[in-house]
């Protein structure tokens, strides 16, 4: 469409769509924090419950370790006086030791078992509440949003009628969101979804083994049902790091790439990533932070996921006067010369340089990897 043929209707459209679309995503946001609220009152109940039953093995603990004391003076008593016991007696007394000391054993057993549990729904109760948070500062941030396209907006005709590019605008964001929305729902389906679908497979098969094969070959499913469970606590985290790491807004961006170049190495076992900072380790403008990590996590996942790369090299050096990253992999590289239209990720990085008046070079070689150098100013 040109600039000529735009007229208020086409744009109010435009407008209407931005607004339905921001809605949805406003639902979804709160159904999400929603169901955290559900969660964490869940949680918060069996915490409580917990709390109740360790008072309880407690207190039995407490009772079982009196009477194995008695037992075990019993013990000694018979075994110094031997001849004066009946054998029924001298049974009996062992037997009773051996049990109580079961019963203590199997009350400690217990006793951790409630607190691994405890210290999990203590952790879980953090992260949720940092969900609720967040889910809270994205309702009011979109209600903003809102506020901004149901009001000022209404006068961006006049606007868009002399710049083209701003007539894109809209549909290029339309665009970003669904793409996320369906990396978010194959990521979600090929992760915890199937994850999830086999913990419940897993769970009818371990009362079935249970009831065949008896308690201790049901122990050892229970164990392997566990390691599938982190494996899919540890795909949503993945996930929702993805979206936004909230150590981003809490540590800054030394730490959180550290930690975010970590947690992608051991999720890609095959492939090595050095990530050093040879400058300074400060804190920047939000709008620096955001920026630089969005590019280098896209430059990491293009050398992951395109390039094939087994080894990347992060290189962050943060002075007074600029930041400057250099991402360097050996993966197979692509013809620079080549505009390919569907490449979405790299004009992405281009704009958010350009945002910050910084520069942005790619060089690679088919065959002989990629390198990004990126360089910001930071404006005092």
């Amino acid at each position: 469409m040109k600039i000529k043929q735009i007229n208020m209707k086409s744009i109010d459209e435009i407008r209407e769509e931005m607004i339905e679309t921001v809605t949805c995503s406003k639902s979804d946001i709160f159904q999400i924090g929603e169901q955290c609220r559900q969660d964490y009152e869940k949680m918060i109940n069996e915490l409580d419950n917990i709390k109740q039953m360790m008072v309880k093995l407690t207190t039995e603990g407490e009772e079982l370790e009196r009477q194995v004391l008695e037992a075990r003076s019993m013990l000694s008593e018979v075994s110094m006086n031997f001849k004066n016991y009946t054998e029924e007696e001298v049974r009996d007394a062992y037997e009773k030791a051996h049990q109580l000391q079961m019963d203590l054993s199997i009350n400690w057993q217990y006793k951790k078992q409630l607190l691994d549990k405890r210290a999990d729904l203590e952790n879980r109760l953090v992260g949720l509440d940092e969900t609720i948070d967040r889910a809270d500062q994205l309702i009011s941030q979109i209600s903003v949003v809102m506020n901004y396209l149901t009001s000022d907006l209404k006068q961006v005709g006049k606007v868009l009628e002399v710049a083209k590019a701003k007539q894109d605008f809209g549909l290029k964001i339309i665009e970003a969101q669904e793409e996320e929305r369906k990396r978010l729902s194959r990521d979600i389906h090929d992760g915890p979804a199937q994850m999830l679908a086999n913990v419940i497979m897993r769970s009818d098969l371990i009362e079935r083994v249970y009831r065949e094969k008896g308690a201790e070959e049901a122990f050892s499913e229970v164990n392997s049902f566990k390691k599938m469970v982190r494996s899919a606590l540890y795909e949503v985290r993945r996930i929702i790091y993805d979206l936004r790491p909230m150590a981003l807004d809490d540590l800054g961006l030394v730490p959180t790439l550290r930690k975010y170049l970590q947690t992608i190495e051991e999720y890609h076992n095959h492939s090595k990533i050095d990530f050093v900072n040879i400058g300074l380790e400060r804190r920047l403008p939000t709008k620096y932070e955001v920026a630089l990590f969005r590019m280098i996590q896209e430059s990491v996942q293009n050398a992951l996921k395109h390039a094939n790369a087994c080894e990347i090299k992060v290189r962050l050096e943060i002075t007074n006067a600029a930041v400057t990253v250099l991402i360097k992999d050996n993966g197979v590289g692509f013809d620079i010369s080549e505009k390919k239209p569907e490449s979405f990720g790299m004009i992405g990085m281009r704009e958010r340089v350009d945002l910050l008046e910084g520069e942005i070079t790619f060089d690679s070689k088919i065959g002989k990897g990629t390198a990004v150098l990126i360089r910001v100013p930071l404006i005092n």
